[in-house]
């Protein structure tokens, strides 16, 4: 009995890890290239998002057209996108931002790479 309800026991924390691990984090994987992890307390905060894409609108920024598709670890070309600071108020980030796609992104500046998607 006791074996059983320790069987019970590792699976359910085997389910919930996961799932408490995914909430900290944002992944993704490139064609080609390694998985990619940000922390979602580097980029824009969630419930800032909305103000944040409003932002944009107001903005006027830029929709630039690449051929891959927008997910995390994608690479930017070195030519052709622009980057922008985020401003103060959308807290404190070492990205930039875009609009690549129709979909605003946060760009790791030296690399160029994709690290979160804003929904």
């Amino acid at each position: 009995m006791r074996n059983r309800i320790l069987a019970v026991a590792a699976v359910a924390a085997a389910i919930t890890v996961p799932a408490v691990a995914a909430q900290a984090q944002t992944v993704g994987v490139v064609r080609g290239g390694p998985p990619v992890a940000v922390e979602d307390d580097e980029g824009i905060a969630v419930e800032q998002r909305p103000a944040f894409r409003e932002y944009i609108v107001r903005e006027r920024v830029p929709n630039y057209t690449v051929p891959d598709r927008v997910i995390v670890g994608t690479v930017l070309p070195d030519a052709g996108v622009t980057t922008y600071d985020v401003p103060q108020r959308f807290g404190a980030t070492p990205y930039r931002y875009t609009v690549v796609n129709g979909e605003t992104v946060l760009v790791e500046p030296r690399s160029r790479r994709i690290v979160q998607v804003v929904e």
